[in-house]
């Protein structure tokens, strides 16, 4: 049996949908960019009722093939200088050769249009598919090697704060380049700093404010969009892989954010979990979620719906007895990237649909 999806109402009305949140995203971006400002809130006209996607929507060609420079918008300026998410100053004099530590972070690369100077990313980095899989990789995120980062000769090494080891960063920065890590809090402004962060790094901070203010509007829409649940399921994320590696995600985590934000209730979070936790028997009595939310990789590293459900005390749970199971890309969902606002849209209309049978 395939993993539950919501309930397919009508596929005009999920095209009419994306293209109401992608028209007033960009128009409201076009606004914000043109007054040199953005906005914290936005709003969208609502359909009388949710469809739910089939799979999540493509990107914007702005973020699928990069930022096209907009009229009147300087090529980079260089030398250019950061502030890192420690305070320190970081002064980039080049970026012809850019190793992305983090997959966000080269999603934000491309989106922003300045692709074609990484020589290097990490395994995270997934999108976009074409063009990530067909450069080096310099291993894990949380486990990268300095060796291999300096072998590829960057002019500019830059990424978030959850690159690590801090001995692999310190190498770095012993040898001179340039080492440029952003903070990534638990929020939904994260995109948009860290959008900001990279473009100043790049020399190209117009065109940062631009996608900044085009991501912002498409979050405030899926927001808004996420105000017509009226009867929140509660949704249970685990992180899985195989069974070496089985949590679920409470309190100040990016997985909690974007539950809240979608319309739904962590049910981790609502039992008293705090970050990531291992999941339990336990756990799972607590939380007796309406939905399980997963990664793609970590539903297939159980072997899909039916292994999921093998789990002690999940095949128990309202979201187990009516297979209730949501996946989405580990990138896509946990990136808080420049996709952030269609994850959102997606997760929405999904909870929207299990809400119809979550408890009253």
């Amino acid at each position: 049996m395939k993993s539950w999806k919501p309930d397919l109402r009508s596929t005009a009305a999920i095209a009419r949908l994306r293209q109401t949140l992608l028209l007033f995203s960009l128009a409201v971006a076009v606004l914000l960019a043109a007054c040199g400002t953005t906005s914290s809130s936005g709003g969208v006209s609502s359909p009388t009722a949710l469809p739910a996607p089939t799979s999540p929507p493509a990107a914007p060609a702005s973020l699928a093939s990069g930022a096209e420079m907009a009229p009147g918008e300087a090529e980079p300026q260089l030398p250019a200088t950061v502030v890192d998410y420690q305070g320190e100053q970081v002064t980039i004099t080049s970026i012809e050769r850019i190793v992305s530590l983090n997959g966000d972070i080269t999603e934000i690369i491309f989106a922003l249009g300045m692709g074609e100077y990484v020589v290097g990313v990490d395994s995270s980095a997934t999108y976009p598919p074409e063009r990530t899989k067909m450069l080096p990789n310099i291993g894990y995120q949380r486990r990268l090697s300095a060796e291999g980062i300096l072998s590829l000769n960057p002019t500019l090494v830059i990424g978030d704060e959850a690159a690590g080891p801090p001995e692999t960063l310190a190498q770095i920065r012993a040898a001179g380049v340039p080492l440029a890590i952003t903070a990534d809090p638990p929020s939904l402004d994260a995109p948009q700093q860290k959008i900001r962060f990279v473009a100043q790094a790049l020399g190209i901070p117009q065109r940062g404010e631009r996608l900044a203010a085009q991501v912002e509007a498409e979050i405030a829409a899926a927001r808004d969009l996420a105000r017509r649940i009226t009867n929140p399921p509660h949704v249970l994320f685990l992180y899985l892989r195989g069974t070496d590696v089985q949590q679920v995600a409470g309190r100040n985590t990016a997985v909690d954010v974007m539950i809240a934000a979608a319309g739904g209730i962590n049910a981790a979070a609502d039992a008293g979990i705090v970050e990531f936790k291992p999941l339990s028997p336990e756990v799972v009595i607590a939380a007796q979620p309406d939905v399980l939310l997963v990664l793609d990789k970590g539903l297939e590293s159980v072997g899909g719906v039916d292994g999921l459900l093998k789990i002690p005390g999940l095949a128990d749970t309202p979201a187990g007895m009516q297979r209730r199971v949501i996946t989405l890309d580990d990138l896509y969902l946990l990136g808080m990237g420049p996709r952030t606002g269609q994850a959102l849209t997606d997760l929405t209309i999904a909870f929207y649909d299990a809400s119809q049978g979550s408890r009253p």
